[in-house]
């Protein structure tokens, strides 16, 4: 039998009839195709198998124990909430009995317990709160729906911040250190928010962690993905108002909204502090188990685009609580396209084809910059481009420099946003420029990047992350465009710290604003340390996965192989890691230190 058979093989062995229950529901939902690309996603063998690598990863005993004798110069009380509804008795103890075993000793566990007829919730919560003080509980008179439980344990909650703690989850044993420890360093954190993973009903295993980026207001809007582990100062959360009831289903992404939004500094702790448990019951491990929540979430994005001063659409995509904003195209700008070119002319046709054939928005103009041709082709196909009002045509004589072409390009260009298009690209998507400038109009956004195809369907680019590969590297590429990769990343909405220049917008004063691209990189990294220019000035680099087009870049295109091919990248190597050298070191922000750097998919890097 094959390698690729047995682990199938293996698969359906560990399959338990409750997964086999969700698969079918995942069938009849989505129907056959999307079935079988998700059974692919969910259960093809991990590169670095979760499970050791926890083991491996989780703090000693020595450890554990070095930080409770920590001595704090700051040690603010943490008071992590619980609304407690029909817990089970056995779910309740491991739950409490994580605060317990925290390593940190300034908390308060606030319970509030809305199944006042469980006399066996109400022994547990007794038999603890009377051997520990810092266990508070109070019996509510009734179930009022999550919401309104949590805001009666934040009425219970005297510390000067509030953390948020599902009932039957559990907090590693260092959650609390690992809090303290950024705020001994930040006083002046107002939210806080961690990694996490899920771990079974009966804590036999850990799987899917969530690994996550830095704060990321597009992906935000896309998916909670800050969820578990969040903390919040207390004065944050006077400001909000607390939870609300009509959100119930999705009142921590409305919550977390409203934090967010009145917080001056927000703070990523890159480990897995949280584990959110499965079971029948749970949204960990059954979406359709509640469906209005997603409704609700979908509700949570509108009021933040509307506290927000923004004008946007919010729909659903077709994986459960994962959502997609179309925001509104403000007026008619004119946008520039830029297209260097030299000779070329049946992948230039293919281009320009598709942009006049494909694009409904119409008030662009193309700018072709001509470098040096010498076909007689391409000199006839620019005579037939001159009758087009649309295009115009620039010559840059000197010889090839990608930044230098662009930049003066970018001089003559009418329009507010320029587009910069390399000459092998072909339109998918017919409001490509629509979906891109309805980002770049947002007062928060310099720079906008779109989803790239190879010409045989699989994924040229979904985002650039620095450090893959040593500078930077697209992800998911070589992945079949119909997957959407580790937690939907590849189709999601989401800032990074760089796109590439194949297909990328960007508003002109924001591009004049850094002096454009640099021209020491004439052929490698100009787009990436363009991006990282920009950011440097506090915008946004968006990556768009509903902007799709086509990247006839040949896969297989070769190396940098002759002499002076190979010292000029290993020249642009160099600049790059001097002039990135501090970002280089502490790792992308929009990444996470845990994920591989030799690999584009999301795996993880192994423990050395």
């Amino acid at each position: 039998m094959s390698k690729s058979k047995l682990q199938w093989v293996r698969i359906i062995k560990k399959l338990s009839p409750y997964t086999i229950q969700k698969g079918y529901r995942y069938l009849k939902h989505y129907g056959l195709k999307e079935f079988w690309i998700r059974l692919h996603e969910r259960f093809e063998p991990e590169e670095v198998p979760y499970g050791p690598w926890y083991e491996a990863y989780r703090p000693t005993s020595e450890i554990l124990e070095k930080q409770r004798k920590h001595t704090w110069k700051y040690n603010p009380k943490i008071s992590v909430v619980v609304p407690a509804y029909r817990t089970p008795e056995r779910f309740l103890r491991e739950m409490i009995d994580s605060l317990k075993n925290q390593t940190y000793g300034n908390w308060e566990l606030c319970i509030a317990n809305a199944s006042p007829e469980d006399a066996s919730m109400e022994f547990v919560m007794k038999e603890y709160a009377s051997s520990d003080s810092r266990i508070v509980w109070k019996k509510l008179e009734s179930n009022l729906g999550i919401a309104e439980n949590t805001n009666a344990a934040f009425a219970m909650a005297s510390g000067e911040y509030f953390g948020l703690l599902d009932h039957d989850d559990l907090l590693a044993p260092n959650a609390l250190y690992e809090v303290a420890s950024a705020l001994e360093k930040e006083p002046d954190i107002d939210v806080i928010y961690t990694d996490e993973d899920k771990v079974r009903a009966d804590l036999s295993e850990h799987f899917q962690p969530h690994l996550k980026p830095d704060y990321n207001p597009d992906l935000l809007r896309a998916n909670n993905y800050i969820c578990h582990f969040f903390v919040v100062r207390r004065g944050i959360m006077e400001q909000t108002g607390g939870f609300r009831r009509e959100f119930d289903g999705a009142q921590d992404y409305d919550f977390i909204f409203r934090c967010v939004e009145n917080a001056k500094k927000i703070h990523h702790i890159p480990e897995i502090l949280y584990h959110w448990r499965t079971h029948q019951a749970s949204t960990a491990d059954n979406p359709a188990s509640k469906m209005y929540a997603y409704e609700a979430g979908k509700r949570a994005i509108e009021g933040n685009l509307k506290r927000c001063g923004l004008c946007g659409k919010v729909s659903h995509t077709k994986d459960y609580g994962f959502y997609r904003v179309e925001y509104t195209v403000q007026e008619l700008p004119i946008v520039s396209i830029i297209i260097p070119n030299k000779d070329e002319k049946e992948a230039l046709k293919k281009c320009i084809d598709s942009i006049l054939n494909k694009s409904t928005y119409q008030n662009y103009e193309i700018l072709i910059v001509e470098n040096n041709s010498k076909t007689d082709e391409i000199f006839s196909y620019y005579r037939e481009l001159r009758r087009q009002d649309k295009i115009r045509l620039l010559k840059w004589e000197k010889p090839f420099n990608y930044s230098a072409i662009n930049n003066y390009a970018a001089k003559k260009a009418r329009g507010e946003y320029l587009l910069f298009l390399n000459n092998d690209m072909e339109v998918i998507s017919a409001n490509w420029i629509e979906e891109m400038l309805g980002h770049c109009q947002r007062p928060d956004t310099g720079i906008v990047g779109a989803k790239l195809y190879y010409p045989d369907g699989t994924i040229q680019h979904a985002g650039t992350v620095i450090g893959i590969g040593g500078i930077a590297g697209h992800m998911f590429v070589d992945m079949p465009g119909e997957r959407t990769g580790y937690l939907h990343k590849a189709s999601l909405q989401q800032d990074l710290s760089a796109v590439t220049a194949a297909c990328m917008m960007v508003k002109q004063d924001v591009f004049f604003e850094v002096s454009g691209f640099e021209e020491k990189l004439t052929v490698a990294f100009n787009d990436v340390d363009f991006c990282l220019r920009v950011r440097q000035k506090g915008y946004l680099v968006v990556y768009d996965p509903f902007a799709e087009l086509y990247h006839y870049e040949s896969k297989s295109r070769g190396t940098e192989d002759s002499k002076e091919k190979v010292r000029r990248f290993q020249s642009e190597i160099e600049f790059m890691r001097c002039r990135w050298e501090r970002l280089l070191k502490e790792g992308d922000p929009y990444y996470n230190k845990n994920l591989s750097l030799t690999k584009w998919n999301y795996s993880l890097r192994p423990k050395e």
